[in-house]
């Protein structure tokens, strides 16, 4: 009962957090181009969220009659299941799923939000649905082969899948530090993981029409909204966690993690959008090699101190 309960909180203020964090991306925006973001509804705009809230969800629900509506209707909220539990793997001192293999359960969760996508996208029955799905999907699986490979060395390192075990192995120096070059990797990786700025190709509103949403509206759009979201919290956790040396019982981590959070809503702010032949040659080119070399090397070190 314990358990359940303090994942129900954990979900409550996960979805309050996803709430400020559209707040304080419209705000950050709203200065970065030179202008006030929402600032009308109660002090400072901070009503600005429930207002959103209650203005998605009591609009008209559009259903296409030739889609599929079963699966139409049903794979926003399968998305939005699967970003709410990716946040049962967040690991904790107290009473709760602080389990083993927290870091593999992450990783097939982040897996399975590829197949919400590519459903949403087909059961649509929209051909701009359909290619802004392919070419999002195209985009995880790509950069979730190269997170894997970039993940490896902090795990031959730490010796653990449990995501507890980074802090504990944090406490002197970060792991920003010693992997310096792969941190930098991973903050990109998981940016395009998120479908985010400036790797935004499900949502190419110049060429797709808002990519594999487009027929979606009211409860279904906001139900996308909040999974992309809540995982884009729960990327700069696990940021926070891995290479900034996130100690879960101090306010420096919740810090860190609004910092890191920032950089997301900055980099949009900032970067113009890439180009798609580009991404994947990123990936495929220069990640997937770079990634394999630097494991390799920091093998070979850990295998020269153990000799002597």
């Amino acid at each position: 009962m314990l358990i359940m309960l303090t994942n129900l909180i954990q979900i409550i203020c996960v979805l309050v957090g996803v709430a400020f964090l559209t707040l304080l991306e419209r705000k950050v925006l709203g200065y970065i181009h030179c202008r006030k973001g929402p600032n009308k509804m109660g002090f400072i705009g901070l009503l600005q969220p429930f207002s959103d809230a209650i203005k998605l969800f009591t609009k008209e629900q559009s259903l296409p009659i030739s889609s599929n509506l079963v699966i139409f209707y049903f794979s926003p909220l399968v998305n939005f299941f699967l970003a709410i539990l990716l946040w049962v793997g967040m690991p904790y001192f107290s009473n709760n799923l602080s389990f083993n293999l927290s870091f593999l359960f992450v990783m097939s969760v982040m897996s399975l939000g590829v197949y919400s996508i590519i459903v949403a996208g087909w059961s649509s029955n929209s051909s701009y649905a359909m290619l802004g799905s392919l070419r999002s999907i195209a985009q995880m699986i790509s950069y979730e082969v190269s997170l894997i490979m970039i993940m490896l060395s902090f795990l031959f390192y730490v010796f653990s899948f449990k995501l507890i075990d980074f802090v504990f192995y944090q406490e002197n120096v970060w792991f920003l530090f010693i992997f310096f070059p792969l941190g930098v990797m991973l903050l990109v990786s998981l940016l395009a993981e998120t479908n985010r700025s400036p790797f935004d190709f499900a949502e190419g509103e110049s060429e797709l029409v808002s990519g594999f949403n487009v027929e979606y509206s009211s409860g279904g759009f906001a139900m996308i909204f909040l999974a992309e979201y809540a995982s884009i919290l729960f990327m700069s956790m696990f940021c926070t966690m891995v290479i900034f040396g996130g100690m879960l019982n101090s306010l420096l981590f919740f810090f860190k993690l609004v910092l890191v959070s920032f950089f997301w809503i900055w980099v949009r702010g900032s970067l113009p959008r890439y180009r798609y032949d580009k991404l994947m040659y990123l990936v495929w080119k220069c990640y997937l090699p770079v990634s394999l070399l630097m494991f390799m090397f920091y093998v070979s070190i850990v295998c020269l101190f153990l000799s002597y």
